[in-house]
């Protein structure tokens, strides 16, 4: 007989049992039970009979306390809904910090990939184009009415063929489908006539693809019919993050028939590339190529694959430009040289626009930051000697001189130990510029009395040594022993380059020297815009003021064609450019040296020094135009008379011969004439020891100015045309 505590445990057990069955069955109502664990019904079920009777009711309560907390509980009702993406412009708007700059960011284009939607399968059900090249598999309708009529489906065998009554076996793999349509009507024309066909296609076939190299599931794909090459990566999983975005290629028959680039599919919707794909056709994906970040505020921050030459302006268009709050005074670029991430470029974004040199190309594992309106208030302008000169954000009061010079990369090699350090200081009397000397050699070596906190606005001027650059060069080209380019000593002079240069060759002609300078073809050009300028308010404010006084309809066509025929000769004018030749006298080094013209060579200068020229030319108003060969015995007007004369129209007064030197002198017509080198009436027996013809010079014959109308009252204007020639150092034929 069983005791009596037995049944008691019976009854427990069958107690807690009920309770625990009543309670999960209301509970249940409210909540979903995932069970990752077994329940307290199951962990009793699956004690033994005899166990059973051996445990304690304090044992069985534990057992299911240990059950319990192991279930795992997710409510249906009352989730909390995921966080709303907000966007920066809404964090400005709210009031909220945005001066952060996140590089949180990831490589662009991947995400397309993660999970790929059942919409981007072709649909079956769509008709195909006139160029879908029919195969194995794929079911044919055709449909016949007329004379006869009858309608078939057929499928293509593994061997390529359709049989069909009367007509027979057909082979078809490899035709089009308008290949298709011509090659059935041309079959059942052979047995029929008074006839209408339709051919469509049923069920398409699916085909076998490979997508390989650096894919996220790389492997053999059975894919639809219409698939391209979008589809196949898709159902692939696309490019893994070793794998490239830009070079996606198509393989087919151990030949690469094409590229497909997905930034075009991404950043532009362009999907004219992504080719149509066959039966065991090879989508190869190679590795990822040179990879630059852009964080900030840009439209879309990523990390983006750079194909060819990717240049800063690039990038960001890429990234979709600048947002609403950003700050186009300050972009940061930083990379990784001599194993250090240093910032490279710290500048103005409408700086980059307007200047090549500073919109460099990226390099792999550059990073670009666009900073936030806000980030613009905590701010110093770094300048001079310096690697990257811009403006730095700081922490004002915390950041040091040191802090800033070695975000900027340091200081260059030719940089002064001396700097200068700007302060504006805000006082109830106003703003209180100070300037202090800081040396930074010891601000580098953190000595505290240097290297002190920046505040907000300051300036910091890195200075060179003085009077530094690395080289300057001059050039020497043409009849010396040695031309080339050449570096120059600070005071050099023309005659110490030509003796380095070897001196002057046999057949050097030093009187049609040419010499060149930068700083003077900059005077020059502004000379020529200033004359330019002047002669265009003079020639349209008499225009304007014709045309409101003119009296009939013909008269106001006239002057509106004289407007035109000014606009079209200034605008010939605008196009001339400044040479920047000097005129030089060049003799034997030992004459030429210590003289006037043994003049201090500045940086850019170029020397060249032609073989003899024994040809004189005439041009401009004259009745053949050309070259003579020089004979001392000729004067110009003998030149003239070879050329064939003047022109009815040729101003004879005005003639004037431009020199081979790059001079300009007006030819002497009698006794007493004018010399405008030296503003004074000259004899023509008396004045300078130069000859009026000599080889390479070339003779201009103008126009007479009587024969435009509208260019009798414009004063002073053979000066100008002469003064023109001079400048621009070519030869000008008005008309």
């Amino acid at each position: 007989m069983k005791k009596p505590s037995y049944y008691i445990n019976i009854c427990f057990i069958m107690l807690i049992t009920l309770l625990v069955i009543s309670g999960l069955s209301v509970y249940a109502q409210q909540i979903e039970i995932v069970p990752v664990a077994p329940s307290s019904q199951q962990v009793l079920e699956q004690i033994p009979s005899k166990a059973k009777s051996v445990l304690q009711p304090d044992e069985i309560q534990q057992k299911f306390e240990q059950v319990k907390q192991q279930e795992t509980v997710v409510p249906v009702t009352g989730q909390k809904p995921s966080a709303e993406t907000v966007s920066k412009f809404e964090q400005f708007i709210a009031g909220e910090s945005i001066s952060a700059v996140s590089t949180n960011i990831r490589q662009f284009g991947y995400d397309l990939f993660k999970d790929a939607s059942p919409a981007f399968v072709p649909s079956a059900n769509v008709p195909v184009g006139p160029d879908y090249v029919v195969g194995p598999g794929d079911e044919i309708k055709i449909t016949v009415w007329g004379k006869i009529e009858g309608g078939w489906h057929v499928t293509i065998d593994r061997d390529g063929n359709i049989s069909l009554p009367k007509v027979g076996v057909l082979g078809v793999t490899g035709l089009t489908f308008n290949q298709l349509r011509d090659l059935l009507n041309k079959e059942f024309s052979k047995y029929y006539t008074g006839f209408e066909m339709n051919v469509s296609m049923g069920a398409l076939r699916s085909m076998r693809v490979y997508v390989v190299g650096n894919a996220q599931n790389p492997g053999a794909y059975t894919v639809s019919a219409l698939s391209t090459i979008v589809n196949a990566l898709l159902q692939s999983g696309g490019p893994s993050k070793t794998g490239t975005m830009r070079d996606i290629q198509l393989k087919r028959n151990g030949q690469t028939i094409g590229h497909f680039d997905l930034y075009d599919f991404l950043l532009k919707g362009d999907k004219s590339k992504d080719a149509r794909l066959l039966p065991e056709d090879v989508i190869f994906i190679p590795s990822v190529g040179p990879l630059a970040g852009i964080a900030g505020n840009v439209r879309n921050p990523a990390i983006y694959e750079m194909t060819g030459e990717t240049r800063l302006l690039d990038i960001m268009h890429m990234a979709g430009g600048l947002t609403s709050v950003a700050f186009s005074g300050r972009v940061q670029v930083a990379r990784i040289t001599n194993h250090q991430f240093r910032t490279i470029f710290e500048g103005d974004l409408l700086n980059l626009e307007n200047n090549a040199e500073k919109n460099f190309v990226l390099q792999d594992g550059d990073l670009i930051k666009v900073f936030s309106v806000i980030e613009t208030k905590n701010t110093v302008t770094l300048a001079g000697a310096v690697t990257n000169a811009g403006e730095y954000g700081i922490a004002p009061g915390v950041t040091k001189i040191k802090d800033v010079i070695s975000l900027a990369g340091g200081l260059l090699y030719y940089a002064s130990s001396e700097a200068e350090l700007t302060r504006v200081k805000v006082t109830p009397s106003g703003p209180l510029t100070e300037q202090r000397t800081i040396d930074v050699v010891k601000a580098m070596g953190d000595d505290p009395q240097y290297n002190i906190p920046l505040e907000i606005n300051d300036y910091l001027l890195v200075r060179t040594v003085p009077d530094w650059k690395l080289y300057r060069t001059a050039a020497i080209s043409g009849e010396v022993k040695f031309p080339g380019t050449y570096t120059i000593r600070k005071s050099e002079r023309l005659a110490s380059l030509i003796e380095r240069a070897g001196g002057y060759t046999d057949r050097a002609y030093i009187k049609g020297a040419v010499f060149i300078r930068n700083s003077v073809r900059e005077l020059q050009q502004k000379g020529l815009t200033e004359m330019t300028e002047r002669l265009e308010r003079e020639l349209f404010a008499a225009g304007s003021v014709e045309v409101s006084t003119a009296l009939s309809s013909e008269e106001i066509e006239s002057k509106k064609a004289q407007l035109e025929q000014k606009g079209k000769f200034i605008e010939s004018l605008k196009q001339l450019k400044a040479t920047g030749r000097m005129s030089i006298r060049l003799a034997h080094l030992r004459l030429l040296k210590n003289s006037e013209f043994d003049i201090e060579l500045e940086e850019g200068d170029s020397l060249f020094i032609p073989m003899r020229n024994s040809v004189v030319n005439v041009t401009g108003a004259v009745m053949s135009r050309g070259s003579f060969i020089y004979s001392e015995k000729l004067d110009f007007n003998d030149y003239i008379s070879m050329a064939g004369g003047f022109t009815q129209y040729a101003d004879d007064d005005n003639v004037y011969v431009l020199k081979v030197d790059g001079t300009a002198l007006k030819l002497s017509k009698g006794f007493l004439n004018w010399n405008m080198t030296r503003s004074r009436w000259e004899m023509a027996d008396l004045g300078e020891d130069i000859k009026q013809i000599e080889p390479g010079d070339s003779i201009i014959v103008p126009d007479k100015l009587s024969r435009v109308a509208w260019l009798r009252d414009i004063k002073d204007f053979t000066q100008i045309i002469y003064q023109i020639a001079m400048t621009a150092g070519v030869t000008m034929v008005l008309f």
